[in-house]
């Protein structure tokens, strides 16, 4: 390699050249400590036929010497490399390109010296900031001839370089950690900012998203995060546990709640139809085709695209469905042409997508690809204390609808509801409120006796069955596993008072004649029992 050309300017020149007001005025104009490090380094190296210089600063560990080209560091403890031994001693170090090519043989510093002459030196010189000039900034290398290096190193004018560059270079490393710990600060508000914005987005979700218990809240605050993402989303959960809701409010939180949001059950419509629905079909493509069709794929470009069912989906419409979430591409029944479509997948399931995985019925691609962001929605049995507000709503909804006066429910039929099993969850809840409404007498609240049981029959607080219709004796079904006998005589008592009630129009005299008891006696025990018929 051709070695520089040594300029032929004396100790004195060099000075001045190094001290020259433009010199000084374009490291001032530096911006960053990297900046600056650049700027010495290219001056360093065009005004002083150097083969190489540059600037390496130690980090804020202490223990590492970075560089801003390239991506080497340097351990300053491991002396492999002679920066090691500069900021060790605190002392510059001459040596010959040559003899460190032989004695050190970290593979980072070989790199940094391959493209070097045999016959050049290397001049390494430690660099201090601060007042006491004892704060470690890093180390400047420059590559040349040994003469041209030992002029530098006596040189007035290199040491005033040395000296402005050092200064400059702690002011603005002192700026930058005060914008750093500016911008940590700032970073701290907008956090608490989104924080709190979030949370807001959260509690509207809790108006159609309803319940207060941990989980709900857990699944609102998911449902914030996920609409704030273009990732597609995988609701899992038990059926009846609001999958559709929950989809439909992603949407609305999202940016892309301007545009559509087509849903489709992939469990409801036949295997040979579906590809049809999902991505449209042209004139003629098959047998009944007499006009050309836009799939929901298309329809929801710019919005949402709502599967559920996922699970009963194809493998053959899996595979393009794939393609249409990793390309954006689709071709429609009977069309040469492919489409774009700009959409968000949310999919829904009840079933285990990992079995069926492992039993082919499901591409473990398409799983991967729709759960980028899965969400489990809880079921009824982990948010019992979320059945009364539910409750109410599905009776205020069922009178809406209806055309009903506003009715209530007693605190029995509400135990009784805490009590019960849903495997159908929230819808199931729904279902049993809407009959109990039905079922109603107007101007009466929703009763125990109104509640459908688990078999066709009724249900009481200790799971006692009760044989419709209210107004006739029912045939007690006393179940094997009581365990408060007080409890169970209480249930049997209430559906006997309130069997004879119901008989009797409400009429508690012709009750207790009925049932050799005082009309006095009668009334305590249905206000004890909590028997609200009157």
């Amino acid at each position: 390699m051709t070695e520089p050309a040594v300029p032929t300017t004396a100790g004195s020149a060099l000075s001045a050249e190094l001290s020259a007001m433009p010199l000084a005025l374009t490291l001032v104009e530096s911006l960053s400590a990297a900046a600056l490090r650049q700027r010495s380094a290219t001056l360093l190296q065009r005004h002083l036929g150097l083969a190489l210089a540059e600037c390496l600063y130690i980090d804020g560990s202490g223990r590492w010497l970075g560089r801003d080209v390239g991506e080497d560091q340097f351990d300053c403890g491991d002396f492999h490399h002679p920066y090691a031994h500069v900021i060790r001693s605190g002392k510059p170090l001459l040596l010959s390109v040559a003899d460190a090519r032989i004695r050190l043989d970290h593979p980072g510093f070989q790199s940094q010296v391959a493209s070097l002459g045999a016959s050049l030196h290397l001049h390494i010189r430690p660099l201090r900031g601060g007042q006491s000039g004892r704060e470690w900034l890093g180390v400047i290398v420059l590559a040349g001839t040994q003469a041209r290096l030992k002029v530098l190193a006596e040189d007035p004018g290199m040491a005033a370089f040395e000296g402005l560059l050092c200064r400059l270079w702690t002011r603005l490393a002192r700026e930058q950690g005060e914008r750093h710990r500016s911008q940590i600060l700032q970073d701290s508000l907008t956090k608490l900012n989104d924080g709190a914005r979030r949370q807001a987005l959260a509690d509207r979700l809790a108006e159609d998203l309803l319940g207060h218990s941990n989980a709900m809240q857990a699944l609102r605050r998911h449902i914030v995060r996920a609409a704030e993402t273009n990732l597609a989303v995988l609701l899992q959960g038990e059926t009846g546990t609001g999958k559709d809701r929950v989809a439909r409010a992603m949407h609305q939180l999202s940016a892309r709640a301007e545009g559509s949001f087509m849903a489709i059950n992939c469990a409801a419509i036949p295997e040979t139809l579906l590809e049809s629905e999902l991505f449209g079909h042209g004139k003629g493509a098959f047998s009944g085709a007499e006009h050309a069709r836009e799939g929901l794929i298309s329809q929801a470009d710019g919005g949402t695209l709502f599967l559920d069912e996922i699970g009963d989906m194809p493998l053959a419409l899996q595979a393009k469905l794939l393609r249409v979430l990793e390309s954006g591409r689709y071709r429609p029944l009977g069309e040469n042409e492919e489409r774009c479509a700009d959409l968000r997948v949310v999919a829904a399931t009840h079933q285990p997508l990992r079995e069926q995985i492992k039993e082919q019925r499901f591409r473990a691609d398409l799983y991967y690809r729709l759960g980028q962001f899965p969400i489990t929605l809880p079921p009824l049995s982990e948010r019992r204390d979320d059945i009364a507000q539910l409750a109410q709503s599905f009776i205020t909804d069922f009178c809406a609808r209806e055309g009903r006066d506003e009715m209530g429910i007693t605190p029995a039929a509400l135990r009784l509801l805490y009590r019960r099993e849903y495997p159908g969850n929230v819808r199931e809840l729904k279902n049993v409120i809407d009959y109990a409404c039905a079922m109603t007498p107007h101007d009466a609240d929703i009763d125990t006796y109104l509640l459908p049981g688990e078999q066709g029959g009724f249900l009481t607080g200790s799971g006692l069955e009760e044989t419709p219709p209210p107004g006739e004796d029912a045939t007690l079904a006393l179940p094997n596993d009581i365990v408060d006998l007080r409890q169970a005589m209480r249930d049997i008592e209430s559906i006997i008072i309130r069997q004879r009630l119901n008989r009797f129009g409400g009429n508690r005299a012709q009750t207790a004649q009925s049932l050799g008891l005082p009309k006095r006696t009668l009334a305590h025990k249905c206000q004890l029992l909590e028997l609200d018929i009157k």
